[in-house]
């Protein structure tokens, strides 16, 4: 198993929450109904951070307030899971921003690196870059990271290192989406693609 796709189990309310999310990402939604109650409402997910941008300024989660966010947190040297998913719901971001332009500019994705050893301000700004000039990139101490990381119930741990000095970081790996008042709204099914991620969020951002 490639270490950068551990998960760790997640048990109790959360647990519930995301089979609840995975299933509706699965439902037929249509017939222009409204959504009903978000699968992740009242989940304890989300809470007060303060990391940096690429810029080196701080950003706190509350500079966010008013907006919804798209939260995934990864980092900048993972090989394979991390760019596929930042590929796919920025991709998703991208169809639903053609369609409804509007509603795109009040999304904000965000991706947060859980390696501040490596990922510097500068390498999370190359990285984010490389897919979008919409999607922000955070990273900070270690002792910031790993604050944000336990706020958004995210599992991440440095694995062995290599000859060279290089490893890779085990973490569990989910697309948050978070409405206006940053409270956890649904996970976005980066794993199905684009299409579905653009579909939860014409879904979910009104």
């Amino acid at each position: 198993m490639n270490p950068c796709a551990m998960i760790k189990p997640i048990k109790g309310t959360l647990a519930a929450c995301i089979a609840l999310s995975l299933l509706a990402a699965c439902g037929d939604q249509g017939g222009g109904e409204a959504p009903g109650e978000p699968p992740l409402a009242g989940a304890s997910i989300g809470g007060p951070f303060e990391l940096v941008n690429s810029a080196g300024e701080t950003v706190r989660w509350a500079d966010f307030d008013g907006k919804y966010r798209i939260v995934y947190f990864g980092y900048a040297y993972c090989p394979d899971v991390c760019p596929t998913d930042v590929a796919r719901f920025m991709r998703g971001y991208a169809q639903f921003k053609e369609a409804e332009p509007e509603l795109a500019a009040q999304v904000q994705p965000i991706f947060i690196s859980i390696d501040p050893d490596r990922d510097t301000p500068a390498v999370v700004g190359e990285f984010t870059n490389a897919f979008s000039d919409d999607l922000i990139g955070l990273t900070g101490s270690q002792e910031q990271v790993n604050a944000a990381a336990s706020a958004f119930s995210v599992y991440h741990e440095k694995g062995e290192e290599n000859e060279e000095g290089g490893y890779l970081m085990n973490h569990s790996s989910a697309t948050y989406l978070f409405g206006r008042e940053g409270q956890p709204i649904a996970l976005l099914p980066t794993d199905v693609g684009p299409e579905a991620v653009a579909a939860e969020l014409e879904k979910w951002v009104f």
